[in-house]
């Protein structure tokens, strides 16, 4: 019998590629960080068990609070626990956080500069659900919000990483989220991760992907295969997307022919338009390609086909970055 295509539905995994694993990363590092930090504390509105944080309520019981299908309470019931001493890690979907709890980020969290951390799953084409469940937008509408911090992680190693470093800033986060068993791309070891700067992976002088979330290890891939036909491309990761580090993709572009953007985000409002805007300012003309999802509503389905469907495979990088040279 052929294998059934599912979408990817509430208790599915990330996708991996053959990669190792690290199963609930953000959990374990909650848990990590909340070991030595008796101010850490943990909420839901009810999706503990879909946004991995389930590791930490099953440790720490008495701090961890369940707010019920309420976001906008989620976020105001954070920022009362930040402004009595905690610093609090509310999970919920991204679209949820986005859309429903966009003003009680940006006035209840983000105009006090209270540390509340905001972590959203289910970014981007990760899920089938279609338009409900799929935060295309979410980092065009949360870059807008002044003074919060817009993460969105490779892989496990990287997620754990900046879960300790949103711990330790003082402002509020938003945090994307891989969840169940997210691939390994970047080895933990001698990891570190610092909130506004870009790591570059790999070095390049015929094109230069410019990355973020899963769509770096897409574009770490189609490297490898550009190279077997020889052509030198680099990769750029940028994993915090405000602030933005605007001088690493200067020096970056200046050494490549071609930019290629690549995101799980529509391509208006995200990564893409901080690259041009930055090529922009610098008075810098430079050819650029754009991977990302189109101004539209995505439908239901798996979530292989409709990444296929809107060009989200590493295939398609590597198209980008041949398309149009002799």
């Amino acid at each position: 019998m052929a294998e059934r295509a599912f979408t990817q539905a509430m208790g599915r995994d990330e996708a991996t590629g053959g990669r190792a694993t690290v199963d609930a990363p953000f959990g374990k590092a909650l848990v990590e960080i909340a070991e030595a930090r008796a101010d850490i504390v943990g909420l839901t509105a009810d999706l503990g068990k879909y946004t991995d944080i389930l590791p930490f309520r099953d440790a720490f019981p008495d701090r961890f609070f369940n707010v019920g299908m309420a976001e906008q309470n989620l976020v105001a019931v954070a920022a009362g626990l930040a402004r009595t001493g905690f610093v609090p890690f509310a999970t919920t979907y991204g679209v949820f956080a986005s859309r429903r709890a966009f003003d009680f980020i940006a006035i209840a969290c983000a105009h006090s500069n209270l540390p509340v951390k905001i972590v959203a799953g289910l970014p981007g084409l990760t899920t089938g659900y279609g338009g409900t469940h799929q935060a295309i937008e979410d980092t065009g509408l949360m870059r807008l919000i002044p003074d919060l911090v817009v993460i969105d992680p490779c892989d496990a190693t990287e997620i754990a990483a900046a879960t300790k470093a949103a711990a330790a800033h003082p402002g509020p986060v938003y945090m994307r989220l891989l969840r169940g068993k997210v691939p390994v791309v970047f080895e933990p070891e001698g990891f570190d991760f610092e909130i506004g700067k870009a790591r570059l992976v790999r070095e390049g002088s015929d094109v230069g992907f410019v990355s973020t979330g899963f769509m770096t290890e897409r574009a770490l891939d189609a490297a490898e295969v550009l190279e077997k036909r020889g052509i030198s491309a680099g990769v750029l990761h940028v994993p915090t997307l405000k602030p933005f580090d605007a001088e690493a993709v200067i020096r970056f572009a200046g050494r490549v022919e071609h930019l290629v953007t690549a995101e799980n985000h529509v391509v208006r409002g995200g990564l893409a338009s901080l690259v041009a805007e930055t090529l922009f300012d610098a008075g810098m003309t430079k050819r650029l390609s754009r991977i990302g999802l189109p101004d539209r509503y995505i439908e239901c389905g798996s979530v292989p086909t409709l990444q296929k469907r809107y060009g989200l495979m590493m295939d398609d990088l590597v198209a980008a970055a041949t398309r149009g040279r002799a």
